[in-house]
This record gives C-alpha cells, structure tokens and sequence, in this order.
C-alpha cells in the first residue's frame, strides 16, 4: 500500500526545514521560551543548506558534489565505464562558497550570490553554532540574543535570494513556492517580535 510509505523530495525538505525553523521562532516569540534557539539554528542551517543545494543543482546536480567526486563522475559519464563514485553532497561553507561563484551560471538569467553587510560571517557563526548544538560538548553557554537575530535575518534574505531571485530554482510544485515566501514572512515577523521583547528587557 503506496500511501503509507514516506515520500519526499529535495524542494520538499529545504520547505519543510523552513517552516520548522519559522514554528519554533513563531513559539519562541509566543511563550519566550529560550531553548528554542537550539532548534530555530538548527532549522535555519539545514534550510539553508536545502536552498543552496536547490539553487546549484541545475540538471545533472554536479555542482553540489565535492570537486573531486564531481571531476570522477564526468570522468566515468565520458569514458562510459560506469564507475561513478558514491554520491556525496559537499560541506554547507563550500556551498556557500560556490553560491557565490559561477557555479550559479546555470540559464541565461542566473544571478550569482553577492553578500552585503554581516551575511558573510552570519552564514560562518551560523554553521559553527548548528555544529556546537548537534554535537553538545559538555559546558554552560551563555549567548547573547541580538547574536542569534542577526543571523536569522540575514539567512532568511539569503534563502530568500536563492528561492526567488537566483533564476535557478524552478518549482515544479507551485504550492511549495507560496508556502516559502509565505514561511519568509511570517518569519521576519515573528523575528521583529523577538526582537522588540529583547529591546524592552534592557
């Protein structure tokens, strides 16, 4: 019975990582719970990596290989010997780095990723954070909100970027591409919300 089995996608997980994300700053924002911030960061890491891996892949998905498993698959794609390497996707930062590279030239009309303001090092502390949650070392931590705000703001506008304006995302489900900007939105709302609570706490 087909309808029982679990069926996704890849446009399907990099959506339903952001409306993850966007729910548990949508609780945070609600009930000032402070643990939220481990799933809110971890959400916004694997939706990010989701929507640059949607905007690289074009149509033979090499782009989102690591150079060297890349180079061996078009090596055994041409001389036809049918040893193509395992599949393996590449780290979050070399995405990041091919985002902004001609790796986006895919169609006439791709856009390449050029980061404004503290983008840079939000997508840097973004990843050191998601890799400090996933694999908790013992210790106590104290972080400052406005850390996790600005990160927050500033991924969503890259997600944003890649969703809508890079050229190279095509959504074959068009219900999936109003869930996004609708989860974008609700997002920066529930952000501003968060954001005004800390303000007024000082």
């Amino acid at each position: 019975n087909m309808e029982n089995w679990f069926e996704t996608n890849e446009a399907q997980e990099a959506v339903l990582s952001l409306q993850m994300m966007s729910e548990q700053l949508d609780h945070l924002a609600k009930t000032g719970n402070k643990h939220c911030w481990t799933w809110i960061i971890i959400g916004l890491h694997t939706a990010l990596n989701g929507f640059m891996v949607l905007a690289l892949s074009g149509t033979n998905s090499l782009n989102v290989f690591p150079e060297n498993c890349a180079k061996q698959w078009l090596t055994a794609y041409d001389s036809n010997s049918g040893k193509y390497p395992e599949k393996r996707l590449d780290s979050f930062l070399n995405l990041y780095n091919k985002i902004k590279s001609e790796k986006m030239n895919l169609y006439t009309n791709s856009k390449i990723f050029i980061p404004r303001g503290t983008q840079d090092s939000s997508v840097e502390k973004l990843n050191s954070l998601r890799n400090d949650f996933i694999h908790f070392f013992p210790k106590n931590w104290l972080i400052e909100p406005s850390y996790f705000i600005q990160i927050v703001y500033d991924c969503l506008d890259i997600i944003s970027f890649l969703a809508f304006d890079c050229g190279n995302v095509m959504w074959q489900e068009e219900d999936l591409e109003t869930q996004t900007r609708e989860l974008i939105e609700k997002a920066k709302k529930s952000v501003a919300l968060i954001k005004k609570t800390y303000s007024n706490l000082k």
